[in-house]
């Protein structure tokens, strides 16, 4: 059950709170947060900012607590299924994550990071060649995205697509010189092209 409109100062602080997200401040976004659960246990944006800014403290099972609450209170809380799958997928759970960022990207479509982790959980699941579809999705949402184009970068070294690979990724290195994931996948596609080539 969708809980009812927040009041204006219930969103007042919920908007604080997002704003001290926004400048790192997680802490004290968590602070404003707690008080609005202790006040409102059921208020589901709360729970949501709660699993997000927790998420990006690293403090994981935390985070996956109140996305569960989320979901419990709110079936279509996408931010609850988005946190969850991004959760899985670092556990490599890519079958789980893959139906939570599913559920995510049904709830909140046209959204390039739930489909950027949606196709990189498809990817691992197995499903390669939908999981590179949703990834060449999400670049077309956001183009300049170093996380998408290193994500589609591996996905086509791993198939040895190594000519769209390597773009992808030189692009990524473009945008984000320091990108070290990107350096090495980079290392890694003249390496691996040169030994398929050695064989023909």
């Amino acid at each position: 059950m969708p809980h009812e409109d927040p009041s204006p100062e219930t969103l007042e602080r919920l908007e604080r709170a997002e704003q001290l997200k926004l400048d790192g401040k997680y802490r004290d976004a968590l602070g404003i947060l707690e008080e609005l659960l202790l006040e409102d246990p059921e208020n589901v944006s709360a729970l949501e900012e709660v699993a997000d800014n927790e998420l990006s403290l690293g403090e994981y099972r935390r985070a996956e607590t109140a996305a569960k609450q989320a979901i419990t209170l709110d079936g279509a809380s996408y931010t609850g299924h988005y946190i969850l799958g991004f959760l899985r997928s670092r556990g490599e759970q890519w079958t789980d994550a893959a139906n939570h960022l599913r559920k995510a990207n049904q709830l909140k479509s046209n959204n390039a990071e739930i489909l950027r982790c949606l196709g990189w959980a498809l990817f691992h699941s197995g499903q390669r060649a939908q999981g590179i579809v949703t990834l060449e999705r999400a670049l077309n949402l956001d183009p300049d995205s170093s996380l998408t184009l290193s994500d589609l970068g591996v996905a086509y070294l791993e198939v040895q697509n190594f000519t769209k690979s390597r773009t992808l990724l030189e692009r990524a290195l473009e945008l984000e010189p320091g990108n070290t994931r990107a350096k090495e996948c980079l290392a890694a596609v003249e390496r691996l092209s040169r030994a398929v080539a050695e064989q023909r």
